[in-house]
């Protein structure tokens, strides 16, 4: 694993946690070229703190011409975010927006844990709303009424198990749900 920077007091810091480390700076092609980056399976472009887009651009720029065939990019913003999937850039990850995201939706609701996948699909960590107790969750119809779909369930004192159409869900549970952000949204929100 090698990890580059230009500043040598944060490669020197950092240096135990890789093979190899080099202080170089990498939106010169060049340098790539001759750290051989190219040749790695996959790439993270750190770049982000403050307002470097710039560099971030341009590292992302020459790995692509360097055909690296995985890379993972952090954004500070959509816009840096969008500028990085045009040029290509396999994985874009905004983490304080996403970080943020997450938040909001567990401070809002009766969420517990929230991962949203896309823009349009999320998992979901919640307290078993009252109008899916009692029933087994195939006669409680959670698909076709609320447009979820329970994949796990634990019980107080219990294990996480999965989640049948057979399965019975008790006040108290907590349960994990997966479907539409909306649909999800919605569903947890139900007394």
């Amino acid at each position: 694993m090698l990890g580059i920077d230009t500043d040598a007091a944060l490669v020197q810091k950092h240096s135990d946690i890789f093979t190899h480390t080099a202080v170089a700076d990498c939106t010169d092609p060049e340098v790539l070229r001759q750290l051989g980056v190219g040749d790695f399976p996959s790439v993270v472009v750190g770049i982000g703190i403050g307002t470097d887009i710039e560099a971030s651009v341009l590292v992302a720029s020459n790995l692509l011409e360097e055909n690296v065939p995985n890379i993972w990019a952090k954004a500070i913003s959509r816009q840096h975010g969008q500028i990085l999937e045009r040029l290509g850039v396999h994985h874009v990850v905004l983490p304080e927006h996403e970080m943020g995201e997450r938040v909001a939706h567990l401070v809002t609701g009766r969420m517990l844990d929230f991962i949203e996948f896309d823009d349009d699909y999320a998992l979901v960590k919640t307290i078993t709303p009252n109008a899916i107790t009692g029933v087994p969750l195939g006669q409680s119809a959670v698909r076709t009424k609320y447009g979820i779909t329970v994949v796990g369930i634990k019980r107080p004192g219990h294990d996480f198990t999965h989640a049948t159409a057979e399965t019975v869900v008790e006040k108290g549970d907590v349960i994990i749900v997966t479907g539409k952000t909306t649909a999800v949204e919605t569903f947890t929100e139900l007394a």
